[in-house]
């Protein structure tokens, strides 16, 4: 569960580091690659924007920032930032996430995005009847200003079987070469998709999480990697913040269970109450050196990984 019992600051600062340490992770964060950037605008309050995320991992070497939204596409705002900054040696990107503002499960929404550049389709991610089931005692998350109270999503019919519209959708993926994202939806729905995904030529499957709301046991994860599916972790579950719920011997099991070629760790940071996300790398990575993880290893799980299913030089 998040941890609900310590008052966390609104930005969660960096602690100090002895400068050797400091100095061998800003060495593993050169080539990073953050797929899961959750800066501003946005419906929900954000403690940095699209701009200061952008020039953070800049600054750090990373290789690549992808930025989400739950609620619109993030392409454009990627086109304006490299149109100012040319030269800037960072690769950004973004995609789309199949909740209602979308049109939920929306091939249009999809073939869309891949026009424009996207490289990453989320299924449901707070309209996934999953994530409201989940949180039906309670609205999350709280938008800054009310929003219509999501319709429910899911990518299966009456009879268990997976709709039409997120077949083509797999097919659209299939054809653009891209990430295709499993949400929020619950790990019994992941399973379908993924493996009519598979059929149809997807080469590049996400499970996002998998500790939270989606319901993976450590069999699931093992079934998904089967599959082909990249494990990715939430930074913000394992460092000091509103959203932590692992420590270090969760994060030495899960890599465990996944494997380290089938790991990523994405910062899913942004949100209030917790570090920005180029910090947010700088804790695990130096967690990780704590638990002794070794550098090659680090190094796979917050760059290689991801930058090979975005079709980057490692």
């Amino acid at each position: 569960m998040a941890d609900t019992t310590t008052d966390y600051p609104t930005i969660v600062p960096l602690p100090p580091m002895e400068p050797s340490r400091a100095a061998e992770v800003a060495d593993l964060l050169v080539g990073a690659v953050d797929l899961h950037c959750h800066s501003g605008p946005a419906a929900m309050p954000r403690i940095l924007g699209h701009h200061e995320a952008f020039k953070m991992a800049l600054d750090a070497g990373f290789k690549a920032l992808l930025y989400k939204d739950h609620y619109y596409i993030g392409m454009p705002h990627c086109a304006v930032l490299k149109d100012i900054y040319p030269d800037a040696d960072i690769e950004l990107f973004s995609g789309v996430a199949l909740n209602n503002a979308s049109g939920g499960v929306n091939p249009h929404a999809v073939d869309h995005a891949i026009k424009l550049g996207g490289k990453i389709v989320w299924f449901p991610t707070f309209a996934a009847k999953n994530h409201i089931a989940a949180y039906a005692a309670k609205s999350f998350p709280k938008t800054a200003k009310p929003m219509l109270p999501p319709a429910p999503l899911t990518v299966l019919d009456a009879n268990g079987k997976l709709v039409d519209e997120a077949k083509q959708i797999c097919d659209l993926i299939a054809e653009g070469d891209i990430i295709l994202a499993g949400g929020h939806l619950h790990v019994s729905e992941l399973f379908v998709l993924f493996e009519e995904a598979k059929r149809r030529g997807v080469k590049k499957m996400l499970v996002n999480h998998p500790s939270y709301i989606i319901g993976c046991s450590d069999e699931d994860i093992r079934g998904l990697v089967s599959l082909g599916a990249y494990i990715e972790h939430s930074i913000c579950m394992f460092i000091p913040s509103r959203a932590k719920q692992h420590d270090g011997q969760d994060l030495l099991h899960l890599i465990e269970v996944a494997g380290v070629e089938r790991t990523i760790f994405g910062s899913d940071l942004g949100l209030t109450q917790a570090p920005k996300p180029v910090d947010g790398y700088r804790m695990i990575v130096s967690m990780m050196l704590d638990l002794q993880v070794p550098r090659q290893d680090i190094t796979r799980m917050i760059s290689a990984n991801a930058a090979g299913l975005l079709n980057l030089a490692a």
